[in-house]
């Protein structure tokens, strides 16, 4: 959110708009400021972070974005309280990590939508009770929702990045105070529509960028919370492959096959 950096989409350094690396008088640019995917790296001051130097680094790189994405959205960003019930769309690692917020939070019910079946074995050790398949139900998945949590849920996560489930996960919450937050990145169709009823009974629609934390300040006590085992990192890591197995890491990805690949 910092107005002076922003979300750095050039790939360049911040202070003559220019790279810092180069292959054969070819400029290599900074993917996103970050550029993890090279032994040596160079970022903008406001963009480097100390932490423990006790912690893992090959563990706590999934702080960058997905856990610490979904455990700030349980916490910060919805602020879950003890009780409460829960309803997650997707259950890649952002959607397991907003699983694993609630439960710490003690929500009562999380129920995770998910169409792969395979990710439901996992997601029972981040804390999700019920699971609900679309491909399954013969009506409307939202329809299913509130009659099993009893009415709506409390609140309600879109962690796909597709803006229709967005609208879904609006309609899957309560009148009155139901809240739903939208995490995933959709790839087309940015655009979001819902009906005005929605807003009129009372509900929310809250965005999330990194789970509402403040990099600087925030991701030290985050790697100190994984320290102290109080929150979980390493369950996320379904692979550790070398480095020139990288196109093999991203087919993996791509076809649902892993969480995240170190």
């Amino acid at each position: 959110m910092c107005q002076v950096l922003g979300l750095e989409r050039k790939g360049v350094m911040h202070s003559d708009q220019r790279t810092r690396f180069s292959v054969k008088g070819e400029p290599v640019y900074h993917y996103c400021a970050v550029s993890s995917f090279s032994e040596y790296t160079v970022v903008h001051s406001g963009c480097a972070v100390k932490v423990s130097p006790h912690a893992p680094l090959e563990k706590i790189c999934l702080l960058s974005c997905g856990v610490a994405a979904g455990l700030g959205a349980a916490w910060n960003v919805a602020d879950i309280s003890k009780g409460s019930t829960v309803v997650i769309f997707g259950l890649g690692t952002v959607g397991l990590a907003v699983a694993q917020g609630a439960k710490l939070r003690g929500a009562s019910q999380i129920i995770g939508v998910e169409t792969n079946p395979e990710k439901y074995e996992k997601a029972k050790a981040f804390g999700v009770t019920e699971f609900l398949n679309p491909k399954d139900c013969k009506e409307p998945i939202q329809q299913v929702i509130k009659r099993i949590s009893g009415g709506g849920t409390d609140y309600s996560f879109e962690c796909i990045g597709d803006t229709g489930t967005v609208a879904t996960a609006l309609q899957s919450c309560c009148d009155g105070w139901g809240l739903t937050v939208t995490l995933g990145v959709p790839k087309m169709k940015p655009e979001i529509a819902a009906h005005y009823s929605a807003f009129l009974s009372g509900k929310t629609l809250k965005g999330s960028l990194f789970g509402g934390w403040k990099p600087k300040s925030d991701l030290p006590s985050l790697v100190e919370k994984y320290m102290n085992k109080e929150i979980q990192i390493d369950e996320f890591i379904t692979h550790d492959l070398p480095f020139e197995d990288i196109n093999k890491a991203f087919s993996l990805m791509r076809e649902g096959k892993c969480l995240r690949c170190v």
